[in-house]
């Protein structure tokens, strides 16, 4: 047994997905700057397009390098401002993230986690039910990507002995 946070990087954790499947929350870091970059790019190729439109008087590149223009700009924009949205929820949740996630311990041969004493969750859950727990108490539960087998998974309902 060892607590979560060395199970990640122990031995077996790549072979058994460990890193992923025990994170304590989502890794934001700099998702915002790329986005940004990335559809200013394509507004500027909106730009060029509809520059050749004017200079070789063709109103379909014109008309088509505007609407790139505008769409992949107001993109943008609404892509950085959820990036945004979603590192503030991932800072602010976590402190009560670290708070059940920190005591947790990892069982090599049951394949599931624990927390000795019970406090502050109890019961022993699955990888999955473990991270569902620590992320939807933390406030960002809704940032579970599509195909993370935590987001169909369902946490026993005496898991926190607080809510009983």
């Amino acid at each position: 047994m060892r607590t979560v946070e060395e199970a990640r990087s122990g031995k077996g954790a790549m072979r058994d997905g460990l890193y992923g499947r025990l994170a304590p929350g989502p890794e934001k870091s700099g998702d915002g700057c790329m986005h940004f970059a990335e559809g200013m790019v394509l507004t500027g190729l909106g730009i060029a397009l509809a520059y050749t439109g004017v200079q070789q008087h063709k109103t379909l590149y014109l008309v088509g390098g505007v609407l790139l223009a505008v769409v992949s700009f107001v993109g943008t924009i609404a892509v950085v401002r959820g990036d945004g949205r979603e590192k503030t929820a991932a800072h602010a949740g976590a402190s009560r993230a670290e708070r059940l996630w920190r005591p947790a311990q990892y069982c090599y041969d049951c394949v599931g986690v624990f927390c000795p004493g019970g406090t502050p969750w109890q019961g022993f859950l699955t990888p999955e039910q473990f991270k569902k727990l620590v992320w939807t108490e933390a406030g960002y539960a809704d940032q579970l990507v599509a195909g993370d087998k935590a987001l169909e998974t369902e946490i026993p309902a005496d898991a926190l002995p607080e809510r009983l």
